[in-house]
Formats: structure tokens, sequence, C-alpha cells
């Protein structure tokens, strides 16, 4: 049975200064995490073996040892995505931002109490200007968050999330790291690094990839109900139907749009803002 442990008190601490980098250390403490982790235990594990594996299995340290300084999804996708920051983030919140880069979307009229980057290229993390901290490491070699529990707002993932190995323990962290009514929103578009994505992505298509996202989000308890948004060129929808998602597809196609996908759910419960 899952039981939830109540956060911490004291606020969450990080040992580096903005723009300084920790990578993934053997200082975690696997024993204590086991005892006093708030993190959502994993129900299920959604992907096979096969599934899990990519074609390309050289390190992925090495793969992103060069940086990129490109914007892998067009321009109405990241106004989107924006507008969907703009939205669904309030000013005051600590907002962790997974497997970011140089940069991260948030609306710049927007100021936020904290930004913590994670990536794999400290180059391409230094020159982000919206994160106060970052951090380098490779969530497919070691899933664990150096971080204490209920340290954040938000957690968000643009783009990356087909090439983790293990989302399960990803997104099991991610439920640690949040506070109670904390949201994690997950956005992706059709553009991937085909080598490095993991097999249950690359066979898949739109909208079976935003129904994976959605059982990864399900093997976590403690996970409210995912919310899917999808935008394919003629306007933001929510929760279409397979009829639908085909319709549109081919107008997204037409349009030449990269076609916009997130999918959004809360830790315990979503709150209201008024």
């Amino acid at each position: 049975m899952f039981t939830f442990h109540p956060c911490q008190s004291q606020t969450s601490t990080f040992p580096f200064t903005r723009k300084t980098i920790i990578s993934s250390s053997n200082t975690y403490n696997e024993k204590t995490q086991k005892t006093s982790s708030s993190a959502g235990r994993i129900k299920r594990l959604v992907l096979t073996n096969e599934g899990r594996t990519k074609l390309n299995i050289s390190p992925d340290r090495d793969f992103y040892a060069y940086p990129r300084f490109v914007t892998h999804v067009d321009d109405g996708f990241i106004a989107t995505l924006t507008d969907l920051y703009r939205e669904r983030l309030q000013p005051d919140w600590e907002i962790l931002d997974l497997m970011s880069s140089w940069v991260s979307h948030l609306p710049s009229e927007v100021k936020y109490k904290k930004v913590v980057g994670h990536g794999l290229n400290a180059q391409e993390l230094v020159k982000n200007p919206r994160l106060d901290y970052f951090f380098v490491k490779d969530l497919n070699q070691k899933q664990e968050l150096e971080m204490e529990n209920c340290s954040f707002d938000a957690v968000l993932c643009t783009v990356s999330v087909q090439y983790l190995q293990q989302p399960e323990k990803v997104f099991a962290e991610v439920f640690r790291v949040l506070k109670p009514g904390g949201v994690f929103i997950v956005s992706f578009s059709n553009r991937l690094f085909y080598e490095k994505a993991i097999g249950a992505w690359r066979e898949g298509t739109g909208y079976s990839r935003a129904q994976l996202v959605v059982e990864y989000f399900q093997s976590v308890e403690g996970f409210t109900q995912a919310e899917i948004i999808r935008k394919f060129g003629d306007g933001v929808k929510a929760e279409t139907t397979p009829f639908d998602w085909i319709k549109r597809l081919f107008s997204g196609l037409l349009s030449g749009s990269d076609p916009f996908y997130a999918v959004i759910a809360y830790k315990n419960f979503k709150p209201i803002y008024e």
C-alpha cells in the first residue's frame, strides 16, 4: 500500500551557486532515500526491456558532449509552450527544468523565485539566462535527484522524455521533489534524435506517444489523472479522440508546423488559483 510521507519543513538548499555544476556523484545515500523519501510508489513498469533500448548504445554523456545552440522545435511550438507556462506557472514558484539546455522557453516577463536546470551539457546550461543554478547528470545511469523532498512547485521536461530509459523511476523522483499540488509538465513534438530515442518511442505515433507518457504518470502512485494537450496548427485542443487526432494530424502536416503535445499531472491534487 502507498504511504504518503509529509514534506520536510525546511526549504530546499543547493550546494552550488549560480551557473555552477554539480555532476552525478556517489554522495547520494540510497538507504536514506528509501526510508525518508516521499516519492510515489512505482505500481508497475510500463516498458519492456526491448522498449527501453536505443539504437546508439554509446553513453549519452558522450553523445551530448558537444553543445548544440539550436532550438529543436519551431517557433509555433515554442510560442504554444511559453503560453502554457504563462498559464500554469505562478511567478513566485520554484521550478526544476529537467533535461534542459541553453533555453527554457519560460515567459520573459515573469520572474520566478528560483529556476534550477538539469542537463547533460554544461556549456549549454551556462548560457541559459533563466537558470539560477544547474547540475549535470545522466538520468539513464542514475535516476535519483540529490534534492530534498517537496522542493519544487513545478517540474518541466521539454522535448526530452523520449530519451529516458527508466521513465518510471524518473517520474517517481519528480513526484518526490514536487510540493503537494505541484505540477509536472512534459512536452514534446515529432522531432528526435532517432538513434538515441528508446524503442517504445521510435515505434510509436504522436497519439501513442502521448498515451505512453500518460502511462508513465499512471505508473507512479499519487499523480492526478493526466491531462493531454495537443495542437496541430489549428489551435490548442485537450483530450481529443483518436479520430479527431487523425483529422488534425493531417492539417498539421499540411501546415508544415511542428505538432505540439503536452501531458500534465499534479502531485496528490490539482490546486485552484484565483
